[in-house]
């Protein structure tokens, strides 16, 4: 019996113009990971398979997987035999080999020129320039583990980030535990955990203590799309979820009874809709909802209705329109420069004078850093690095 190893690449060219494109492109990479796929360079993942007849049903997860817009290109090539009782250990030394060659059709993709077939069984050139390394790779001999611990509504963004981190860096673990910002940041203060994490800026009271604002969430107030309003003030806001304006023919459309609609309590989202609005504990909601898609579901099913939203979630959806909101629209520009009111930061939280672990600061610096903007993005936050 042969095993014939076969080395199958993925290289693929997606947009990322809009948030749903960017939403497309990390569930396409989450899925190649998944599957056992290596990051060779950024769009060019590689993995070794048993045999031919494995590699019908991979090229047809990928095909199902694949993006609906972008190029998504597919190659494979046997690798070497190995008869049966030989060791594996072969085999992986031969992947590895073939690696080395595989970077340099890689680095040729990334440029748009044909690359020649490599020779997958020949060995790396020993002048061979260095690749440059994965943006959040720490050093080679960097390991431990990394514990996170608040804000359910950062789950997003923390686990991004740390799926590329433990990917570049295997030998770390990063945990994530969605307890809430305030048992984050009492977690940070007491050391139970490395870093805390706040969906709100720290108090006053809350010494002793550094938050580092890692991204932005914008929260958008949505209606219906015939709904002839189209701008409210935050003073506006919070007196319709407060019941006390209560048909839109006082804001100017018809007349209609406004029906709220928001999410259950406890929710990351309705924590920082009310904290910004000053509703707390005040909403009348028609409609209390368990999550996201639901309320943009709600909103769009009745003419009545306004509700609020992640700005991620919110962009290209059917029959549904977000407001401006004091004449400013909701964007991720808007979010950034600080124009667009309703919003609330993403916040790692530190013991002050403490010094972190080499896995924890070496995760807090790549989640603070440029080279993670990217999944802050996918992850539908709005990055703050520069």
């Amino acid at each position: 019996m042969s095993y014939r190893f076969m080395r199958m690449m993925i290289f693929f060219d997606l947009p990322t113009d809009t948030i749903k494109d960017r939403r497309e492109y990390a569930r396409f990479r989450k899925y190649l990971i998944k599957s056992g796929f290596v990051m060779m360079q950024e769009s060019v993942y590689c993995k070794l398979i048993l045999n031919q007849s494995a590699v019908r049903p991979a090229a047809d997860g990928i095909r199902k997987n694949r993006p609906p817009k972008g190029l998504v290109q597919t190659s494979y090539r046997r690798v070497n035999d190995l008869k049966k009782g030989e060791s594996i250990m072969k085999a992986k030394k031969i992947f590895t080999l073939a690696m080395a060659a595989v970077l340099t059709l890689a680095l040729l993709a990334g440029c748009g020129a044909a690359a020649p077939a490599a020779d997958p069984t020949a060995a790396p050139a020993a002048d061979a320039p260095a690749t440059e390394a994965p943006a959040s790779e720490a050093p080679a001999a960097l390991s431990g583990s990394v514990s996170t611990n608040g804000s359910t509504s950062m789950e997003k963004v923390v686990n991004i980030l740390a799926e590329q981190f433990m990917n570049d860096n295997p030998g770390v673990s990063v945990t994530y535990d969605p307890t809430g910002s305030g048992t984050g940041i009492e977690s940070a203060r007491t050391g139970s955990c490395d870093i805390g994490l706040a969906s709100r800026a720290l108090k006053t009271s809350e010494t002793g203590l550094t938050g580092t604002v890692v991204a932005l969430d914008g929260i958008a107030i949505i209606v219906n799309k015939d709904c002839p309003v189209d701008d409210l003030t935050i003073e506006q806001i919070a007196a319709i979820f407060k019941g006390e304006i209560k048909n839109w023919n006082e804001l100017g459309g018809e007349d209609l009874a406004i029906s709220c609609v928001g999410r259950e309590s406890g929710s990351g989202t309705r924590d920082g809709f009310e904290s910004v609005t000053g509703t707390s504990d005040a909403c009348v909601l028609a409609q209390e909802l368990t999550s996201t898609g639901a309320v943009i579901s709600a909103v769009a099913a009745n003419p009545n209705a306004i509700g609020y939203a992640s700005l991620s979630a919110v962009e290209g959806q059917d029959g549904i329109k977000a407001l401006k909101v004091n004449g400013v629209d909701c964007s991720e520009e808007t979010v950034l420069d600080g124009t667009y009111a309703v919003q609330r930061p993403f916040v790692l939280v530190t013991r002050e004078g403490e010094t972190l672990s080499p896995a924890a600061q070496a995760f807090f610096d790549y989640a603070t850093g440029t080279a993670a903007n990217d999944l802050i993005r996918q992850a539908g936050a709005v990055p703050v690095a520069k």
